[in-house]
């Protein structure tokens, strides 16, 4: 087949061709082609799953507390419009949380004692961003008329907030309407640049021991386990044993405490008067809903599913429960529907004066990624509207090394907020583009997902100082200082890596920015989003809220014609000549883990030439016969065996470092002290402190495709055991198959379900409130 470039997916051809094997031989090896060592084969397409990955919730030991499928943000995949589709996961491996997640900081080490840790530095760049949040909320003149249009629920719940806004009744009901474009700032001085170090942020204080006791005594009473005192008393406060007395359902506000273990333990606190239908029950559990919904990646949900997920629960009047939680504050109500001038509704009005009221879609949301998607939508917009459009960039232009990269400069020279589309040889194109701005005196800077992105972005353009990881940037351990009002240093910021951009790390990277700087998303569609709540990138493309430059460039080699194909639903055997594509057909997961050590230990370095070291193993979740756990502990043995005497680690061993929810870090255990572990992650040292070890950081032989997003390694091993087929989708195959830049094997026991995924199972929408708030911004200026 020819190349195709990735960027827009035509969508999935109905006649894809399905991949096929060879029987196995008798010593197990399989070829579509060629064998490649023991067991290794070439030239099959190879087939994927994708995952419901079983990521645990972030930090808590394992068997810490029961759990009721909770996952953490960075371990859930993106999917799933029911509220309770939130699968099953094992309580605690925090590094296994890791998902995918927003960056891996690349700045996990530091040297002295004075340097901020990554999460303490972004808790204080989330508080920062909270407060001007806030107060830009208050400091609105009034109410925005709308919603004329609107009947019944809406309507009735749109009068509330109105009564509440003039006073005339208190909160009982909840609201929003699009936030009018806030004040601008000024942009930045060129000159002095004032670089400014990170803040210290206080580490989260112990909660006291009287505390924990009592909180301890509550548990024991109800049944729990006592292991969950100290979260409860953090999260509660001093008086967290009082209120897990009088209202037991805020148990379900710990990580890894589901609705049958809140109702077990209210049960034994109440005893007969826990009914399902106890307010406080109904309240937590619609929060709970919301919570669990964010961990796959939704900001929002349709009232209406909250009220069927509520009667699944036993609540004998969804209805009234809902509204109860909105006039509790617990949660709140939009309708973004776009607003239409007097006129226009006068003469729909007329028009449909006759005809039944459409219904209207009512929304349910926590207020963190309220606030995070309106702040980011107001950012945005200010972005479009801002920037010198009559910059000249064309000498630039003409010099760049591809037609698409010259595009991407003129686009950028000529707006605010540019969108650019393209798989992996597509990255060149934003590498130019710095190089260009900064040929042009500008302070231009590419911030990736990882550290690996960001080597990778260094080395095309030339120039270390050009690349950052994002979450470096906006904790201040990397790229340039920030003037006294926040706003970074910067001209032109290119974020590679886009679809890994959650709601609330993108409002933060927009009220980062002053007015007059331009901001340019670049990454492929087609890979997983991110492990955080929201859909940035696709929303933005999906409201048309700037120009979207599409890249042209394919992606060479038997790897990148494969994964092309995939993005437009198409998996198709290729040539592989080189032995760049291997299949090796498994019959059972521990086939396919024996199969998976003989690869990397023995096989790739042999026949391929690239050492284990450099070798990359992706499976679909951490938990089950042949996931990460049960393929890292082979590979352990294999290629690192030890008695694990620093907490489960040995000098050499690879591991995963989670040093915030949704940050996967690569690196290898170098020793360990009274200090902590100590890990070198791609040249940076890192400490991480014994009591954080257990639930931070986990082997990293093999990881999940969330965790391997926005990275890659000169080899990949993907493995695709049987049971892994009902959670195969062609977002998960795209991104697994994608991160092996030389070499791709494919341990392969789904049979048909892969090709019917690739085909057949797009990525699952999120629901989000972004595309909308965007699109009425967009209509309101066009008035």
């Amino acid at each position: 087949m020819t190349a195709q470039p990735r960027g827009d997916s035509p969508g999935p051809s109905p006649d894809a061709p399905a991949t096929t094997t060879d029987e196995p031989r008798p010593d197990g090896a399989v070829t579509g082609g060629a064998v490649a060592g023991d067991g290794a084969v070439t030239g099959g397409a190879p087939d994927d799953a994708e995952a419901g990955e079983d990521a645990t919730a972030g930090g808590a030991p394992d068997g810490a507390a029961a759990v009721d499928g909770a996952h953490a943000r960075d371990g859930a995949e993106a999917g799933g419009s029911g509220p309770e589709e939130a699968g099953s996961g094992d309580a605690g491996d925090g590094a296994e949380a890791g998902e995918g997640g927003r960056d891996d900081g690349g700045q996990g080490g530091a040297e002295g004692a004075p340097v901020v840790s990554e999460a303490e530095a972004e808790l204080a760049a989330q508080r920062e961003l909270l407060e001007r949040i806030e107060k830009r909320k208050a400091e609105k003149d009034g109410p925005i008329d709308a919603g004329g249009k609107l009947s019944g629920t809406a309507a009735d719940l749109l009068a509330a907030v109105r009564a509440v806004e003039s006073g005339q009744k208190p909160a009982t009901a909840f609201y929003d309407s699009p936030a009018p474009t806030p004040a601008r700032r000024t942009s930045p001085a060129p000159e002095p640049v004032q670089r400014r170090a990170p803040e210290p942020a206080p580490t989260p204080r112990a909660a006291p021991p009287e505390a924990v006791d009592a909180v301890a005594a509550v548990l024991s009473t109800g049944g729990a386990p006592a292991a969950l005192a100290g979260p409860a008393a953090s999260l509660l406060g001093e008086r967290a044993g009082e209120i897990l007395r009088e209202d037991p359902w805020q148990l379900l506000a710990l990580p890894g405490v589901g609705p049958d273990q809140a109702d077990g333990f209210a049960r034994a606190l109440l005893g007969a008067s826990a009914g399902p239908d106890d307010e406080r029950r109904t309240a937590a559990l619609t929060g709970w809903l919301l919570e669990q919904a964010a961990l796959r990646g939704h900001t929002a949900l349709d009232a209406d599913q909250v009220r069927t997920a509520l009667g699944g629960r036993g609540v004998t009047d969804p209805a009234a429960a809902v509204q109860h939680a909105i006039a509790e504050g617990v949660v709140l109500v939009f309708q973004d529907a776009p607003e239409e001038s007097g006129e226009a509704q006068e003469e729909e009005a007329q028009e449909e004066s006759d005809a039944p009221a459409a219904p209207v879609e009512v929304l349910l949301g926590l207020d963190r990624y309220a606030l995070a998607e309106e702040s980011l939508a107001d950012g945005l917009a200010r972005l479009v509207n801002g920037g010198d459009k009559d910059a000249d960039w064309s000498q630039a232009a003409s010099a760049a090394p591809s037609p698409s990269a010259a595009e991407l400069i003129r686009a950028a020279a000529a707006h605010g907020l540019v969108a650019h589309t393209g798989g992996e040889a597509a990255r060149a194109e934003p590498a130019a583009l710095i190089a260009a701005a900064r040929g042009l005196g500008l302070r231009a800077l590419g911030a990736a997902h990882s550290v690996d992105g960001r080597g990778r972005l260094a080395r095309d353009t030339g120039d270390p100082e050009a690349a950052v990881t994002l979450a470096g940037l906006l904790t201040g351990a990397e790229g340039p200082g920030r003037d006294a009002e926040g706003a970074l240093a910067l001209d032109l910021l290119v974020v590679l890596d886009a679809p890994q951009l959650d709601v609330e790390t993108g409002a933060m990277l927009v009220e980062s920015l002053a007015d007059g700087t331009r901001l340019v998303l670049s990454g492929d569609p087609g890979v997983l989003g991110s492990a955080g709540a929201g859909q940035v990138f696709a929303d933005v493309l999906a409201a048309r809220a700037c120009p979207r430059v599409v890249s042209r460039t394919p992606d060479a080699g038997p790897v990148g014609e494969l994964v092309s194909g995939i993005g437009i639903g198409e998996l198709n055997q290729v040539e592989a000549p080189g032995k760049e594509v291997v299949i090796v057909p498994v019959r059972d997961p521990g086939e396919a883990v024996h199969r998976t050590v003989q690869l990397v230990a023995d096989s790739v370095p042999r026949a391929i030439g690239v050492p284990s070291a450099d070798t990359q193993v992706i499976t679909v979740g951490h938990g089950g016969p042949a996931g990460t756990r049960a393929l890292n502990e082979a590979l352990k043995q294999r290629l690192n065996p030890g008695p694990g005497r620093f907490g489960g680690f040995d000098p050499g061993d690879r591991v995963a470092h989670v040093p915030a929810p949704g940050r996967t870090v690569p690196g290898v255990v170098v020793s360990a002290d009274a200090e902590g572990l100590h890990l070198d992650c791609a040249g940076t040292p890192v400490v991480v402190p014994q009591e954080r070890v257990a639930g931070s950081v986990r082997h990293a032989w093999a990881l999940s495709a969330h965790q391997a997003a926005g990275m890659r390694w000169p080899a990949a091993v993907v493995v695709l055991p049987g049971d892994a087929a009902r959670g195969l989708s062609r977002a998960w195959v795209y991104t697994a198959f994608g991160r092996g830049e030389q070499h791709l094997s494919v341990v392969h026991g789904v049979d048909q379900a892969l090709p019917r995924a690739v085909a057949e199972v797009p990525a699952q929408e999120r629901t989000t409130r972004l595309r909308a708030l965007l699109e009425a911004s967009q209509e309101s200026q066009e008035q």
